[in-house]
């Protein structure tokens, strides 16, 4: 599918039928940073925003970027790997970031301690300093799963004084509640002065 149809894909069932109704300017860009830690669903919710086949997933080692032009839209996703290698290199990434979209295995209470901390850092660093915050507590289509709401609390998110900020349950394996998150995104979108 050449990257026009794969346009035509997302206008219709994505982030960028959202986008579309928001008032755009020529070639105004949205940059989008997707992190949180390894196994979380980042990439798996990457791909249902971009209305593509999530029947073959892998760890993602690098980044993995999604850039469409649409109605005066360009819109860069950028799904960063979460192994503890990887997160060092975060930071790389962080320049220029409209929102920051935080993803967490809301099933995997072991690990909430881990993602804390390094949410705790995300939300440190200057250079993303009063960016937006989108958390989607994810995997939510599991008997296991943390409500988003506890999640919130055990994070310590009402603390956040610097930014907007909201908690959204979700499934990127279902895709429920990922609309809603995206529908967030857009009202809290800071666009960088060119």
């Amino acid at each position: 599918m050449d990257s026009r149809g794969r346009c035509m894909c997302m206008c219709e069932k994505g982030l960028l039928s959202i986008l579309r109704r928001l008032k755009p300017t020529p070639d105004q860009e949205v940059r989008l940073l997707l992190l949180g830690l390894d196994n979380a669903g980042k990439t798996t919710l990457l791909k249902q925003l971009a209305a593509e086949d999530i029947s073959h997933i892998t760890p993602t080692q690098g980044f993995n970027i999604k850039s469409v032009q649409s109605s005066g839209f360009k819109l860069n996703v950028w799904d960063i790997g979460g192994q503890r290698k990887i997160r060092p290199y975060w930071k790389n990434y962080f320049e220029n970031t409209d929102v920051l979209i935080y993803v967490i295995d809301s099933s995997d209470r072991k690990r909430f301690e881990e993602t804390g901390l390094e949410l705790a850092d995300l939300l440190e660093e200057e250079t993303l300093a009063a960016v937006p915050l989108l958390v989607f507590a994810n995997k939510q289509d599991l008997m296991t799963a943390t409500p988003a709401s506890e999640l919130a609390e055990c994070l310590s998110l009402h603390t956040i004084r610097d930014r907007m900020w909201q908690v959204q349950a979700c499934s990127a394996a279902t895709a429920e509640g990922l609309q809603d998150g995206m529908t967030w995104v857009c009202r809290n979108i800071r666009f960088r002065k060119k």
